[in-house]
């Protein structure tokens, strides 16, 4: 009976990877493709919850938040745009966003979008996220910050 259930769930995750591994170039359906990023989106959300609560660093990840206040700059060492971002599960992160390697968010404002690529790293009010730009020395995966259709990196 474990082997017959350890098979179905093992089914179920292989079919749920393979949904959210489409790329949405595969589709032409707008429907289709909202409904694929929000898939992505919610498990964006849960891998970060999870980081979170299990007080995990270090994860590269990928997610998109509502701006919810601007922060001044660190001006300590290399120099960073901070904001807090405010996910659709509530969770709160800093963004640290290096202005001395990448350009700075233009115009950003409480209430605008935000989608993220960098490094977590687990603070107690939510985390942190940073490298999000290129690394000139190439010893770093490169993230990223896009906001109004524009990538900074």
């Amino acid at each position: 009976m474990k082997d017959k259930v350890s098979h179905k769930i093992i089914v179920y995750l292989l079919i749920s990877f393979i949904f959210i591994s489409v790329p949405t170039e595969a589709t032409t359906d707008a429907a289709n493709i909202k409904q694929q990023q929000a898939v992505l989106v919610n498990t964006s959300n849960w891998i970060l919850k999870q980081a979170f609560l299990n007080k995990k660093s270090g994860l590269q990840v990928k997610g998109q938040g509502i701006v919810s206040r601007l922060l001044s700059d660190d001006v300590i060492g290399d120099r960073h745009q901070r904001f807090i971002l405010r996910l659709a599960n509530k969770q709160t992160l800093l963004m640290a966003h290096n202005v001395d390697i990448a350009p700075r968010l233009v115009g950003l404002k409480p209430g605008h979008t935000v989608t993220f690529y960098g490094l977590y790293e687990w603070n107690s009010q939510g985390g942190l996220i940073h490298w999000t730009h290129h690394d000139p020395d190439g010893e770093h995966v490169n993230g990223w910050l896009r906001y109004r259709g524009k990538i900074y990196q």
